[in-house]
């Protein structure tokens, strides 16, 4: 992201642009009017992380910008894109590790965290091991500042306090609770966030059945459209998402999803009769009646199998963070399936990242 665009002035006509984008790479498919989820303009990301650049005796936070062949250093007083507790601890963080030798040494990367819900988390990187007299400068710096504190080096990992944050806010009447576990993936726009937990909640309201859903994460999704089936199966490869899933099912009182730990490949196969898999030796597959298939992939999208999969299913929830792969897997289930419904979440503003969802259901 280049600094100088992010202008709240500029924010309606860059969003334009992605809009009129994302319509036109779905011309011929069907896509109706999308909803349109604005971001805030200013302090809007709840993740940072910036390089600590050292130069004439002193430190600063750095961004790199592409110049030609080579990259150029940006030096960094201020970002407005991050959450405001981040911003107003940035410059008071940088003068305290200034002033002591042992803090910033070989310290290359300085990585924040944020919650809704006020609580801050501070990862220091370093090129060199990390010892006692780290360990007690860092303990006196967490504690002046009130943030979860933790250190890393090769093979070494300090956590002074925890390293999770608990995030929490409202969501239809419901106070929905998540654990963001440092280094894992988590949401980075907590406003857009919410309004994409709230337009999926509104597209299976009244779905019932039960719901299959790959690519749960920490339960971001799952922990929002759970209440409107009997039963869900959600699916997810990462053991720290996984482990922070159990967390939040536990934490949100949720009691009706079944967490299994494979990959979409794997599951796709075990639907379709394939070989047996130990992680699912405790799981009854015939005793679901799946109505609804929600996905969240990574960038590539849904692969061959999980497309075949979502044939099966009378409607199809798909959330993407890449309008090209799916508008790829959208064409692919066009035999079967139209669009019902659409929208957009800028959860990147000033950039050329547009997050969308599309609602499928089986054509009659």
């Amino acid at each position: 992201m280049s600094l100088d665009r992010i202008d709240p002035a500029q924010y309606e006509s860059q969003l334009a642009d992605k809009l009129a984008a994302f319509k036109a790479d779905f011309a011929g498919l069907g896509l109706p009017e999308p909803e349109v989820f604005r971001s805030a303009p200013l302090h809007y990301r709840m993740r940072a992380e910036f390089r600590l650049w050292h130069h004439g005796g002193r430190i600063d936070y750095a961004m790199f910008e592409s110049a030609g062949d080579s990259k150029k250093v940006v030096l960094i007083e201020d970002f407005p894109a991050a959450a405001k507790p981040i911003c107003d601890l940035m410059p008071r963080l940088r003068d305290t590790l200034q002033e002591s030798e042992v803090l910033k040494r070989k310290l290359f990367q300085v990585e924040f965290l944020a919650t809704h819900s006020g609580e801050l988390m501070v990862c220091l990187v370093y090129h060199r091991p990390l010892g006692d007299d780290w360990v007690e400068a860092a303990q006196a710096l967490a504690d002046r500042f009130g943030v979860q504190l933790i250190g890393r080096s090769r093979k070494q990992k300090i956590v002074l306090g925890r390293d999770w944050l608990l995030e929490s806010f409202e969501l239809d009447g419901r106070t929905l609770r998540y654990q963001q576990i440092e280094g894992s993936f988590t949401q980075p726009n907590v406003g857009v966030n919410r309004q994409m937990l709230g337009w999926a909640s509104r597209q299976v309201a009244d779905a019932g059945g039960d719901l299959l859903e790959l690519y749960c994460g920490n339960g971001n999704f799952t922990i929002a459209l759970a209440p409107a089936f009997d039963k869900v199966l959600a699916t997810e490869v990462s053991k720290s998402s996984v482990r922070a899933a159990h967390y939040n099912l536990h934490a949100n009182g949720v009691d009706n999803v079944t967490m299994v730990r494979m990959s979409s490949d794997e599951i796709s196969d075990a639907l379709a009769g394939g070989r047996e898999y130990r992680r699912m030796k405790e799981v009854a597959l015939d005793s679901y009646r799946f109505s609804t298939l929600f996905v969240d992939p990574p960038r590539s999208g849904l692969d061959a199998a999980t497309v075949e999969l979502a044939r099966g299913f009378d409607r199809i929830l798909y959330i993407s963070c890449n309008p090209v792969t799916l508008r790829d897997n959208v064409a692919a289930l066009q035999d079967t399936h139209e669009i019902a419904a659409a929208a957009v979440f800028d959860q990147f503003p000033y950039t050329h990242h547009l997050e969308s969802g599309l609602l499928l259901k089986r054509r009659a």
